[in-house]
């Protein structure tokens, strides 16, 4: 077909702009990529015993992550271990998290024992600052239980052997070892960790230093610092989800994620004493409300402090026959005080008291277990509150009685008035009726000797 000259220049300008702007979204898709990829390197710090605080500061972390914003979450771990159900609660949003994790024990001098070596063996990645340690994963109710049958030479043990030898006696142990070596070593496989240390770690409570937890590949990786660990994971593949994914974390700008009040004040409130004290200011602060009902302040106090308490009980294991000792040994304190049994019942709540208060926290977890002073200084003051009150028991019953008829028997008044054998009488500030054995005249002293309902007996004083 044939065009004018004069279109022929509009024609090939109309596909150099086409050529432009195919040219342009061809750059624009490229670049969206690599501004996608300039992402954060979010730290985590795990810093003392794993609890409700930092389980609930890791988890709610982890499930704000999203992949297009964050290439790689770093736990920076050094803990002496922690609670089963806050370790597990962990590793479970650990496992379903979308974004890339690595347990990074660190800084220098750090350790990853008990619950810190299950979660770095949830991980993707594990690493190891230098001079730190992974290791000791036995459950710590039960103490380490030894590896290696007596009179076997240890050269002739197969691995399947390693696993069964020194089995506890007791079932129940044995549940418990069997059940956290099935755990860490199902962990191990999932990221291809050595599971056969893992296994030894959780029988026979054994430690490695990081030089060595990388030869047995233990961990993945020794680095100085976080900028360090990021450059070298740099290009490692990790399964995410059932999914093969390539780390890209060299240049990662880094983000560190500190716990915030919430988590401090979980902290605070699920320590065993703070949790221990809350409760006891609670059922002392309702029960004086209860006996002086219109103080509002002990009611408004107790039923607030009770709340939280049970609120952090809730989340400690605790033993529950152990909160019922201490609850009854504080009722019979109280009965004390009413029914007065000269102290027989209040000994037996002191005593209640202390056993149910040592058995109330079982758990050998460090920083987990109540303290021999909270006890001490709870049951003194529990204690001491019981004997002031056994004390008022005692000097009332020998005060003189000061109401009733009693009260009036021996008083001394004066007659207003007076016909025959009965009149009437001023004592204590009443008149009352009045009879004796002889008329009397008006203003004479007179004592009072019997009562007969509203009728006072009296002679002349």
């Amino acid at each position: 077909m044939y065009s004018p000259p004069i279109l022929r220049p509009i024609g090939r300008w109309r596909c150099r702009a086409v050529t432009m702007i195919v040219a342009a979204a061809a750059m624009v898709a490229l670049v969206l990529p690599l501004e996608a990829a300039a992402k954060q390197a979010v730290v985590l710090e795990i810093d003392g015993a794993i609890g409700p605080a930092i389980a609930d500061y890791l988890v709610r972390e982890l499930r704000a992550a999203r992949p297009g914003e964050i290439g790689i979450i770093v736990l920076r771990m050094n803990t002496p271990g922690g609670l089963d159900t806050s370790m597990r609660m962990m590793i479970s949003a650990i496992l379903a998290s979308p974004v890339p994790v690595a347990t990074y024990v660190a800084p220098n001098g750090a350790r990853a024992a008990s619950a810190g070596t299950y979660i770095a063996y949830a991980s993707e990645i594990a690493a190891m600052a230098p001079g730190t340690n992974i290791g000791a994963a036995t459950p710590v109710q039960l103490g380490a239980i030894p590896v290696g049958r007596p009179n076997e030479p240890s050269g002739q043990k197969k691995d399947q052997d390693k696993e069964k030898s020194a089995e506890p006696a007791d079932t129940e142990t044995r549940k418990v070892v069997n059940d956290a070596v099935a755990y860490i070593r199902s962990l191990a496989e999932l990221n291809g960790h050595n599971a056969d240390w893992a296994v030894e770690a959780v029988r026979a409570a054994a430690s490695l230093p990081a030089s060595d937890a990388l030869k047995l590949h233990v961990i993945d990786a020794i680095a100085a610092d976080v900028p360090d660990l990021l450059r070298k994971i740099d290009g490692r593949t990790v399964t995410i989800a059932g999914q093969p994914k390539r780390l890209e974390t060299a240049g990662l700008e880094i983000v560190t994620v500190a716990p915030d009040w919430r988590t401090e004040l979980l902290a605070i409130i699920t320590n065993p004493n703070v949790a221990f004290i809350l409760m006891l200011i609670g059922v002392y602060g309702l029960i004086f409300e209860f006996l002086n009902p219109g103080s509002v302040a002990p009611g408004l106090i107790g039923a607030i402090s009770l709340v939280v308490a049970l609120y952090a009980l809730n989340l400690l294991p605790i033993n529950y026959a152990g909160a019922g000792l201490v609850l009854l040994g504080v009722g019979l304190m109280v009965a004390e005080a009413h029914i007065g049994a000269f102290g027989a019942i209040g000994i037996g709540g002191v005593v209640a008291f202390v056993i149910g208060s040592i058995m109330m926290f079982p758990s050998q977890v460090p920083e987990f277990e109540l303290s021999p002073f909270a006890i001490a200084g709870a049951a003194a003051v529990t204690a001491a509150l019981f004997l002031l009150v056994l004390s008022m028991l005692l000097r009332s019953r020998k005060a003189v009685v000061v109401t009733g008829k009693e009260a009036l028997l021996g008083a001394e008044g004066e007659a207003v008035s007076w016909q025959g054998q009965q009149g009437r009488i001023l004592v204590k500030g009443e008149i009352w009726s009045a009879r004796a054995a002889g008329p009397l005249q008006p203003g004479t002293r007179v004592k009072v000797i019997d009562r007969d309902g509203l009728v006072l007996v009296v002679q002349p004083a």
